[in-house]
């Protein structure tokens, strides 16, 4: 358990970027019947990416393509997003959790990446599924409630504003709550909701809009489970606990918090790194995580820890 912290003298020769690999598209079913559709790439140790709340698979595709370099990696969206199961209002940890291992048991992998919010279903996993099924955890930014940080004070309002199609409000009260030190959370509120307003008028935007109603329940099912570090130490698995040196502060502690209590876990801050890095997927990011994932069973740091 650790933390660490001249001219050309000829013209030049056109060249043609090499075709990217197609994503190779399958579907299994959960637990309860729910189809799931799963998109692959990549050859070697398999890893299955959770994305964050708000957003779905397609926003992982770069950090996707950068891991198939040494691993099999496969996508699926969590419940409530195009293309996937609808919610029914019904859905728990354990529904999550069950969709996860009916894709680790459909594509053979192992090994999770979860972001955020996916960083949470990643950990409850570890928790339940036994380390045949799931070997190796790598968590970034994970949103998890330890101790009661970060404070989940804004959840009543924001379902509210949810429920009564107030996008911007709703994001608004999400982003001053997730980043209470950011310049979101500085300025008066009804700026900060004209700002937002603006953004979700935009491409990327319209696509937290769609998303919208699956982040209550999401972020509902992680305050519900607040609690010590200690409620993770019965994860079986090897895990990599990182966060963001530009995140907000409450994740890093949370991971040293979780790597004090797993077995075989370890934190990292990834210097320069914001809560959305994981998205951007450049090298110094990728690289961390693409080595734990990578390497043989035993082999890590965080496995001798």
């Amino acid at each position: 358990m650790s933390r660490t912290t001249t001219k050309p003298t000829t013209k030049p020769t056109t060249t043609r970027e090499p075709a990217q690999e197609a994503l190779r598209e399958s579907t299994t079913r959960s637990a309860d019947g729910a189809t799931v559709r799963v998109s692959s790439l990549g050859t070697g140790p398999g890893v299955v990416l959770l994305h964050g709340g708000g957003i779905a698979g397609r926003e992982y595709h770069r950090l996707a393509r950068a891991l198939a370099a040494r691993c099999s990696v496969h996508l699926y969206d969590r419940r409530g997003r195009a293309g996937s199961a609808p919610l029914q209002g019904t859905e728990t940890v354990a529904t999550d959790v069950a969709d996860l291992a009916a894709v680790l048991r459909h594509t053979g992998a192992r090994r999770v990446f979860g972001h955020s919010g996916g960083g949470f279903t990643a950990l409850r996993a570890g928790l339940e599924l036994p380390p045949a099924l799931l070997e190796r955890i790598a968590v970034y930014d994970p949103g998890l409630s330890i101790d009661g940080r970060p404070s989940f004070a804004f959840l009543d309002d924001f379902e509210d504003a949810v429920a009564r199609g107030r996008h911007a409000r709703a994001m608004t009260l999400l982003a001053r709550s997730v980043d209470p030190q950011g310049a979101g959370a500085r300025m008066p509120f009804a700026l900060a909701e004209l700002l937002t307003g603006a953004f979700l008028r935009t491409s990327v935007g319209r696509r937290f809009v769609e998303s919208l109603p699956t982040m209550a329940p999401e972020v509902r099912r992680i305050a519900e489970h607040d609690g010590p570090a200690s409620d993770y130490a019965g994860i079986g698995a090897e895990v990599l606990l990182a966060a963001g040196a530009r995140s907000p502060g409450y994740f890093a502690q949370n991971c040293e918090a979780l790597a004090a209590a797993i077995p075989r876990a370890r934190s990292l801050v990834l210097p320069g790194c914001v809560h959305n890095a994981a998205n951007t997927a450049r090298p110094a990011f990728v690289d961390p995580f693409a080595e734990f994932l990578a390497a043989p069973v035993g082999t890590t740091p965080a496995a001798r820890a």
